[in-house]
């Protein structure tokens, strides 16, 4: 009897006889977790990335009849969620069954009963074309049912999906910082298990889930870390969340509670205006460039509020050696589109930190650290952001004019740094010194 009044609520309201609980006629949703997309694997700049050959021994093929179970910390909770499929750097149709989102126990574990079904247009699969992308319908998480509960903060998100057949090139986001799982090619689909037993093989990166809703009964700001690789947190440490957007995020959330959303839009090796052409048949390490990728990862995203733009480093290093004039003008493009895309949205510009002296080829010579300053006082002064956080202040040495000694070695592995990438005290400098009343005025 239950099913059956389930199916008739479901046609009733499809017909448009039957009005939706007032608690869904409210909902409104706030993006809780992003993962921008480059591509295709294994093209990109993952950190600590396990050996990848026994999950995905042949890159072409891409993930064959397996499951993954991707690991996500979603900054703020709802009762229901909503996953954004990506396919944008495939070459293939990318077909899926089997997903499901529980909430981890640990390691490739969920807690018992917290494992639902997520379905597509009412589905329990969907195919994504190539360069496309695909949302699924409200999953209930019951487990959330009091999403301001102090002891889901934190708490990370098991995304599983079975991929049906071969993926082909995998649209993915390498530089994760944080450990997922894989089954073994050809074992099938085992997204609804609780258990890890399935789950042998390890990954330091997202594939194909590029954005996580969560739907908000309240204002729910949404502030976007949009940049490079010092926003995707090289550097800082596996699985510890304490990249500078996480800093600020339990800044925000102290203030806020469950009212408040960081997202991190960063792409290790990022580019403002770089590379000129990119796809899947001719891909580049840090992805495409900002322009190219704003309306997917940053305009795309739900109840985006504010933009902190933390990027040009790369545009001056020997892999891009632009010109300051295209990076600014290149940045005044970006703002105007940003407003243009979001209404009302507040768009803060943050200063270079130092590459001064790094170990990279690419990086520190004394072209780029000229340009650098050069597109700080753009940043502070041309009068284009909103406001202006000072990450540059907040990390450099004055007596060197590189990194602060005590941020310089590296917080994944333990290694002595590259001078290039703040470790885990220069993120927490970072993220500490962010003005609140700049980014959300009022919080």
């Amino acid at each position: 009897m239950r099913h059956w009044r389930e199916a008739a609520a479901a046609a009733l309201c499809l017909a448009g006889l039957w009005a939706a609980p007032a608690e869904a006629q409210d909902r409104r949703w706030a993006t809780a977790w992003a993962g921008s997309v480059q591509g295709p694997y294994p093209v990109g700049n993952p950190s600590a990335q396990p050996d990848q050959s026994f999950a995905f021994p042949d890159p072409a093929e891409g993930a064959r009849d397996q499951t993954l179970r991707l690991v996500l910390r979603p900054d703020v909770w709802g009762r229901e969620a909503r996953l954004r499929i990506s396919n944008a750097f495939g070459t293939r149709l990318l077909t899926l069954d089997g997903v499901h989102a529980g909430l981890q126990l640990g390691g490739g574990a969920l807690v018992p009963g917290t494992n639902r079904p997520v379905l597509f247009s009412g589905r329990d699969r969907v195919t994504v074309p190539p360069g496309g992308e695909a949302w699924s319908d409200p999953v209930a998480l019951p487990f959330a049912a009091d999403p301001d509960a102090a002891l889901l903060a934190g708490r990370k998100l098991a995304v599983s999906l079975h991929v049906v057949g071969a993926s082909g090139p995998m649209t993915w986001h390498a530089k994760a910082l944080q450990t997922s799982y894989a089954t073994a090619p050809g074992a099938g689909g085992h997204g609804a298990d609780e258990d890890e037993a399935a789950f042998p093989y390890s990954t330091a990166s997202w594939f194909f889930v590029d954005a996580v809703d969560m739907a908000v009964s309240a204002p729910t700001p949404v502030v976007v870390a949009f940049g490079d690789s010092i926003t995707d947190g090289t550097a800082s440490t596996m699985n510890g969340d304490d990249r500078w957007p996480d800093v600020l995020s339990r800044r925000l959330h102290a203030k806020a509670g469950n009212r408040v959303a960081v997202v991190n839009a960063g792409i290790g090796g990022n580019q403002v205006v770089g590379p000129a052409e990119y796809g899947p048949r001719k891909p580049f390490p840090g992805g495409p460039s900002a322009l190219a990728r704003l309306d997917r990862d940053v305009i795309g995203l739900s109840g985006v509020a504010s933009v902190i733009w933390l990027e040009g480093t790369n545009d001056f290093s020997r892999n891009g050696e632009a010109a300051l004039e295209a990076v600014q003008a290149g940045m005044r493009e970006g703002v105007a589109r940003l407003r243009a895309g979001i209404p009302g949205v507040r768009v803060i510009g943050a200063t270079l930190t130092s590459a001064k002296g790094s170990s990279s080829p690419a990086h520190g010579h004394p072209e780029q650290d000229e340009k650098r300053r050069g597109l700080n006082a753009f940043i502070r002064e041309s009068g284009v952001f909103d406001g202006v956080v000072d990450f540059d202040a907040a990390t450099l040495d004055p007596s060197t004019g590189g990194l602060r000694p005590e941020m310089v070695p590296e917080s994944t592995t333990g290694g002595k740094g590259d001078r290039l990438h703040p470790n885990r005290a220069g993120y927490v400098a970072m993220g500490s010194g962010i003005d609140l009343g700049v980014v959300l005025p009022g919080r």
